[in-house]
């Protein structure tokens, strides 16, 4: 299958206020939302992931959403797998005459799509590739071949240049579980929007939703999780509220270490989230990013009129 319709992407750090204005803009236009949140595909981890179904509603008018709680908390979940759900989830929405909206902060799955294959979604690692430069070709041979990953069969190491991305592509891989199954797919066509909210009002935020958040039972549902028989070691490899809470459940943390520990991590992964937002805008992924200025009505708005712009010259 070739993808016809083109994609609609709102992503942005967490916080940064995605699913309020995604709800806004699928109301516009008659669009369904697709998460792209590796941790919002869970069953019963709802307050952790900010799941806050609630939200997709706009006017009165109740907005379709796809790619959420597709999973049972404890399964593991990884971007071979979304891409497939993703196709799926597709066809579904261009066959009800809707545009697909895709809404999230997993950058790592939204690159898959417009890249086409999950290796080429793989980040640029300024790091390494200054570390490789001057390094000699067989070293980087030798490099290359240490690793044990599926990409290995099929990487293309004819020139100095597409050597280092492999090792580069084979570092990362060696370094995400779970992420080596990837396959090639049909490139979705895409026009991408970006949210980011200054610094001292991400950060504001962060601190004022994990307060609402463990106010609102977020200790309660990880004590459940637990109770129904998942492990901590299962529960920490979700990281940041589900590590850290499981932490202080277990004993490991007071609770005052643990809120400080989770505050600080979310803001740092915030950061991190930009950075690889930065990191597709580097691989050539153009993402307009709106004006923090301007209301979420008068974003949508904009939005709403650049895609049938979009339509339009393509």
């Amino acid at each position: 299958m070739k993808p016809t319709v083109p994609l609609l992407v709102i992503l942005g750090p967490t916080a940064s206020g995605k699913t309020h204005l995604a709800v806004k803009v699928a109301a516009m236009i008659g669009g369904e939302i697709i998460s792209a949140d590796s941790r919002q595909v869970y069953r019963d981890m709802d307050i952790g992931t900010g799941k806050d179904l609630a939200e997709y509603e706009s006017d009165g008018k109740k907005i379709p959403y796809h790619l959420i709680d597709i999973r049972d908390a404890g399964e593991q979940y990884n971007v071979n797998e979304f891409q497939r759900d993703f196709e799926t989830v597709y066809k579904l929405v261009t066959g009800n005459g809707h545009v697909p909206v895709l809404c999230g902060g997993t950058g790592f799955y939204i690159l898959s799509l417009l890249k086409g294959h999950a290796y080429a979604s793989v980040p640029v690692s300024e790091t390494l590739r200054t570390e490789l430069e001057n390094v000699p070709k067989e070293s980087l041979l030798t490099r290359f071949e240490s690793y044990d990953t599926a990409y290995q069969r099929i990487a293309d190491t004819s020139t100095r240049k597409r050597l280092i991305r492999a090792i580069e592509i084979s570092e990362f891989l060696t370094h995400h579980a779970g992420a080596e199954t990837f396959t090639e797919r049909q490139p979705y066509r895409y026009i991408v929007f970006g949210l980011n909210p200054a610094v001292e009002v991400r950060r504001e935020r962060i601190s004022r939703r994990l307060r609402t958040r463990l106010e609102s039972g977020l200790i309660e549902e990880v004590k459940g999780l637990l109770a129904r028989g998942l492990t901590a070691e299962q529960l920490i490899y979700y990281g940041l509220e589900y590590k850290w809470i499981t932490l202080f459940l277990t004993g490991a943390l007071q609770y005052e270490e643990m809120v400080t520990h989770l505050e600080t991590e979310i803001h740092r992964f915030a950061k991190r989230q930009m950075t690889f937002f930065r990191k597709m805008e580097k691989d050539g992924i153009d993402i307009q990013w709106l004006d923090s200025e301007r209301n979420a009505d008068e974003q949508a708005q904009a939005i709403t009129l650049k895609y049938q712009q979009f339509l339009h010259d393509n």
